[in-house]
């Protein structure tokens, strides 16, 4: 059994005089003014300068990544105040100019080393370890070479070097 044929007019006959809407052209993505393109090119010039000068610092600040590095090498270090000595004698050289460190020792060098850096990592011990104790010779304990260690990597991790703004 089959339904039977529709009729020609289907639906309401009143609607049957009306024409299908025109739709308008879809809206194009682009912009439409050139204030636009001028606040794209301000964004990406923005943009641009904002990622330069972050791959500038992360550059910048390399010598701090790996020296870094090598103060955890030193950990048992069996003359941690010499190697630790040298390493900020090296890190320093890389963050401020060589004739403004190479020439340092002693208390001139300790007090160079707290001026830089705020508040000051490294204590009265860890200052005469620095200043003498490496011509000194002798052994540390262990805490003193650890807190030794660690005023040291804070040091490297905050001081203000010449590129800071």
């Amino acid at each position: 059994m089959s339904l039977p044929p529709l009729p020609d007019i289907f639906g309401n006959y009143v609607l049957g005089d009306f024409n299908e809407i025109a739709a308008p052209p879809p809206i194009d993505w682009l912009p439409q003014t050139p204030g636009w393109y001028a606040v794209a090119a301000a964004l990406l010039f923005l943009f641009s300068r904002y990622s330069w000068r972050r791959l500038r610092h992360w550059y910048r600040n390399r010598y701090r990544r790996e020296a870094r590095i090598r103060l955890q090498a030193l950990e048992g270090s069996e003359d941690i105040v010499a190697d630790v000595n040298r390493l900020l004698k090296l890190t320093a050289m890389a963050a401020f100019s060589r004739q403004e460190v190479a020439r340092l020792s002693g208390d001139k060098w300790t007090q160079f080393l707290n001026s830089q850096c705020q508040p000051t990592p490294f204590d009265d011990g860890d200052c005469q370890l620095l200043g003498a104790g490496v011509y000194q010779g002798s052994s540390v304990d262990s805490s003193s070479g650890s807190r030794l260690l660690r005023a040291s990597l804070n040091w490297v991790d905050q001081h203000k070097n010449r590129y800071d703004d």
